[in-house]
């Protein structure tokens, strides 16, 4: 035998053994988002005082950055603590974003709508990030403005620590977050609605949530705290659901709990961990129940903890998540704040976090990640974040499809509009089943689904103008695909068209 032949079926032998595998796989499909948290001006605004032009930078900074890591999401915090992002007839302005609380921002535009459509611009989903009961940050009750709940709703509150929360016990609580869930779906393009963990507050040793009166009052007969506390929660995510698909069906619905469900030592159900808290225990949040019974479209459980750490390793829970989902999208929040910044020591390996990648795209049940949050990769840990985009992320990726359920649309029809020595402009008819346009590598024969490598553009579709315009430099040879994706992520059969054969026709269907 051959040296030759030999060192060919030694390369082979690793490939079918999977080391390679895992990195050269570029799926078409995969979740690949960052937090943006707004609360104390963790990621942005840097500074409430910035001025709106400082601001719009900074936040396209983070944009930017992002797209060229080849991510397709951002979950950017739109109500940190009783407060509002955008004009809410619910909720003062949010001090973490024009300094003063109640104040209305300097922007000559609204900036939410700004940031979605910029967020969208780059093919990118803008998921709305509420936090629920959270009704203030600290004791400094002197920042707050006087048409908050604190102050005008003074019963729907709970002092626990040095936060005041909402009682998730009130229908009355339950009422006022659905007409706040409303107002942002009715109101803005956003691809998603988003909790994070805080339900119940995390325990605090020898303190009590005082929620007796409303346990008292509300809770069925014989039914125990916990349980009563639990049906809170769970009439919280249902009702959340309903009031978004009553609206925009379209519009996802996301939480992200924390990441032990139960430990196995209080139920045999549970993980092989040791969390000092868990989500169904300590939380009063029972995820399970909510991918049963199909009121959310997604699952980001915050897994944040290094791969082998003895009592809560990732790949221990990880693993537990994929054999616990429940026809739901599953998604691995990350905890990359913790990049050479823990007493835990494998998080100073550069190889921590995309190793955790790794993982999750290696179980088919798990379809992407989160990372937490948006400045841990921003502005530190350059190595890292060459690694992933060199190894895991080097192609771009389409969000996982939020309506398996249906077929997706039919191709466009499309009328060529005009072309010049840069752009095909195509008119798109019946543009509003359609929210972006791709267009591929192809041959002659099209393909009835052309891989992540062949994507050459995806563009966002101009809802007024109906105009598709297709840059001539991103059209590689004289045939290319197009197809199209509607507001569930579906993609359409793609049609094969030929630059030069279309310049001489009136319309392509």
């Amino acid at each position: 035998m051959s040296r030759h032949f030999q060192l060919l079926l030694f390369f082979l032998s690793l490939s079918s053994c999977g080391i390679f595998n895992s990195f050269e796989k570029k799926p078409k499909r995969e979740f690949r988002g960052v937090w943006i948290a707004t609360v104390v001006n963790i990621d942005w605004p840097k500074n409430g005082n910035d001025n709106a032009e400082k601001q719009k930078t900074d936040f396209l900074n983070i944009l930017n950055f992002y797209q060229q890591l080849n991510y397709n999401a951002v979950i950017v915090q739109v109500r940190a603590a009783g407060d509002a992002f955008y004009p809410s007839e619910f909720a003062p302005w949010s001090r973490f974003l024009t300094g003063l609380e109640g104040k209305k921002p300097d922007w000559s535009e609204n900036n939410l709508e700004w940031m979605i459509s910029e967020t969208h611009k780059r093919g990118i989903e803008f998921h709305a990030w509420l936090n629920p009961y959270r009704a203030t940050f600290d004791e400094d009750f002197e920042v707050l403005s006087e048409t908050h709940d604190y102050c005008t709703h003074p019963e729907w509150m709970v002092h626990y620590g040095k936060k005041n929360y909402y009682n998730p016990g009130l229908p009355e609580v339950r009422a006022h977050f659905s007409k706040i869930i409303a107002e942002i779906v009715s109101t803005y393009d956003i691809d998603a609605i988003h909790f994070d963990d805080y339900f119940y507050p995390y325990k605090i040793t020898d303190v009590v949530f005082d929620d007796s009166l409303a346990f008292k009052t509300h809770a069925l007969t014989n039914q125990s705290l916990d349980d009563w506390r639990r049906s809170n929660i769970d009439s919280l995510v249902k009702e959340t659901h309903r009031t978004i698909k009553s609206i925009k069906p379209w519009v996802q619905f996301g939480i992200s709990p924390f990441g032990v469900w139960k430990n196995d030592t209080t139920d045999p159900r549970g993980s092989d961990t040791k969390a000092g808290q868990t989500t169904y225990e300590d939380l009063y949040a029972d995820p399970l129940l909510w991918m049963e019974e199909g009121w959310v479209d997604y699952l980001a459980p915050q897994v944040y903890w290094s791969m082998e750490l003895p009592v809560a390793s990732h790949r221990k829970i990880v693993n537990w998540w994929a054999k616990n989902n429940h026809n739901t999208n599953l998604y691995i929040g990350n905890g990359a704040y913790k990049i050479r910044n823990n007493s835990d020591e494998a998080w100073a390996n550069k190889k921590e976090l995309p190793n955790q990648f790794k993982l999750a795209r290696e179980i088919p049940e798990i379809s992407g990640n989160i990372v937490f949050s948006a400045k841990s990769l921003l502005n530190n840990n350059p190595d890292v974040t060459k690694y992933i985009k060199r190894k895991l992320y080097s192609e771009p990726s389409l969000t996982p499809i939020a309506d398996k359920t249906n077929e997706p649309p039919q191709t466009a029809k499309l009328m060529l509009q005009s072309q010049d020595s840069e752009n095909v402009n195509f008119t798109i008819i019946d543009q509003e089943k359609y929210q972006y346009v791709l267009w591929y590598t192809s041959g002659r024969n099209v393909k009835s689904e052309y891989p992540i490598e062949k994507l050459q553009g995806k563009m966002l579709i101009n809802e007024k103008s109906k105009i598709i315009q297709i840059p001539k430099s991103n059209l590689r040879g004289n045939y290319f695909a197009l197809s199209f994706l509607d507001r569930y992520g579906r993609e359409t059969k793609p049609v094969v068209l030929h630059l030069k054969e279309i310049l001489h026709d009136d319309s392509k269907k």
